[in-house]
């Protein structure tokens, strides 16, 4: 379960040959990578790291399609089979829970004893699995087998995420991790406001509220879809990046970082990640999942004129990631999670106390400074981790568990208080996640700056080569080596 004889020892990464960045590539195709061995992927460069990375996007793309879909078909099956809302928010608890218990066990050993490669086909194949259980569920219009199929469906999402985050950050060059991860993440976003627009205008477009026919075709055409991006994935060029190569990584950059290698129970940045993560999470899922109602109750306003501003919130949300990888080229990810999430925090705070359009308006803007958050605090809270990056990841991933549990306490309060005053459920988590880039700005700037100095996976003008690249390290030995000899030839002629 926690992974620790998977990983390599400082010692065994040192003592062993070191491929170059082209076996990385050349490799990508065997079936399954040692996560102790090197493979040469520490020094990928941009370049080299561009198609698999657009494959990986892929991926972001579709489990952003998965939920945004989700509270389309929340509100569906509440009018089809006639359920209370509470019950109903019982598919973000099976949707959700699935991630507390696939990447710290079976999706997290994966990863670590065959690579990312068949942890994205595993996940895949989870997934198509969950949206075929659909079919059937629908057909005997159970709400346990929609529950069931959405725990599934969580289950290979939650495996594609154990690896597609650390694959996108560890994969190229380390100073631009959380440009890459962001980036990525944005085409998430992008799904999450295409599906519930396709939703109302393609799937469930004039049907009768009581049928869940379009239900069953959406997502066998989605199985489909997936099970043939599994074949895509196992011939595509996907190289692998260990353990074993962040922990090279990590002791190549000592010398800008500070880094140290330490047992698992000494990261306490990681740790402090996956509490931020959990509660940043939850609290947004708890707005997410009130949005329309908190609306409805400002505005005085329909639920289809408040689905249309969480269409507008979600709009932001993407234009949010977008901005914040642009901002990320220019200024340090450290303050950019820091100025977002005070965004965050100041709004959710002000939604409280606002009413009519200005208080839509209020929690529209929290969904445009949530949208950098949740990868920015994954790609910090696993920088300088080394040997210990995939398990560290996996642990993250887990963390995302906390949006089964505040919708509900969020939906509990508004209950009994109104939607108004149900936001202090997510405004807790939030400030409990800004502590986070707190920390992060105090007492850990220069590990973080260290990262974001290197040159690995850059060319080196001097020599040639790839920086942090063996190859190169070996043209600059050799023309240290003839420069020395060459300063002795001199000073013998001078004797």
């Amino acid at each position: 379960m926690f992974g620790k004889k998977q990983e390599p020892e400082i010692a065994e990464v040192l003592d062993q040959r070191r491929p170059s960045n082209v076996e990385a590539i050349n490799m990508q195709h065997r079936k399954s990578v040692s996560n102790k061995g090197l493979t040469g992927a520490s020094a990928l460069t941009v370049r080299q790291s561009i198609l698999p990375i657009t494959l990986v996007t892929i991926l972001f793309f579709l489990w952003g399609f998965a939920y945004g879909l989700l509270d389309v078909l929340n509100a569906k099956f509440q009018n089809s089979l006639n359920i209370t809302a509470a019950k109903a928010g019982g598919l973000q608890g099976a949707y959700f829970g699935a991630y507390l218990i696939g990447p710290p066990t079976y999706s997290g050993w994966i990863v670590r004893k065959f690579g990312y490669r068949w942890t994205f086909i595993t996940g895949l194949c989870i997934y198509g699995v969950g949206a075929l259980m659909f079919w059937p569920s629908a057909v005997k219009r159970s709400f346990a087998g929609f529950c069931g199929s959405l725990f599934i469906v969580g289950s290979g999402l939650s495996t594609l995420e154990t690896s597609a985050n650390p694959f996108i950050a560890t994969c190229g060059p380390p100073r631009l991790s959380e440009f890459r991860l962001e980036l990525s993440q944005s085409f998430q976003a992008i799904g999450s406001v295409m599906a519930p627009l396709l939703a109302s205008r393609v799937f469930f477009k004039e049907t009768d509220p009581k049928d869940l026919t379009n239900v069953q075709w959406t997502y066998l055409g989605i199985a489909v879809f997936v099970f043939l991006l599994a074949v895509v994935f196992y011939f595509s060029p996907i190289p692998e990046v260990t353990d074993a190569d962040m922990a090279l990584q990590a002791e190549q950059s000592a010398g800008l970082t500070g880094y140290i290698d330490k047992p698992m129970r000494h990261q306490y940045k990681l740790f402090f990640g996956v509490v931020a993560q959990f509660c940043y999470v939850g609290a947004q899922v708890g707005v997410a999942a009130q949005f329309i109602k908190y609306s409805v109750e400002s505005a005085n306003i329909s639920d289809a004129a408040g689905s249309d501003r969480y269409a507008i919130g979600q709009g932001l949300f993407a234009i949010g990631r977008f901005a914040a990888a642009g901002l990320m080229m220019i200024a340090k990810p450290r303050w950019v999670l820091m100025v977002f999430l005070t965004g965050v925090v100041i709004f959710i705070a002000a939604s409280m106390g606002a009413h009519g359009e200005g208080g839509v308006a209020t929690l529209t803007l929290v969904l445009f400074f949530e949208s950098c958050v949740f990868p920015t605090i994954f790609t910090l809270a696993i920088r300088g981790l080394g040997r210990h990056t995939k398990r560290g990841s996996s642990w993250i991933v887990a963390s995302v568990s906390g949006g089964a549990l505040f919708p509900s306490l969020t939906g509990l309060v508004a209950d009994h208080k109104g939607y108004h005053i149900a936001m202090c459920v997510p405004l807790v988590g939030f400030v409990i996640a800004f502590a986070f880039p707190v920390y992060l700005n105090t007492v850990c700037a220069r590990e973080l700056d260290g990262f974001r100095e290197t040159k690995i996976g850059y060319q080196d003008k001097e020599v040639g080569g790839t920086i942090g690249d063996v190859v190169c390290e070996e043209r600059r030995a050799s023309v240290v080596h003839e420069e020395k000899g060459l300063h002795a030839s001199e000073y013998e002629l001078k004797g």
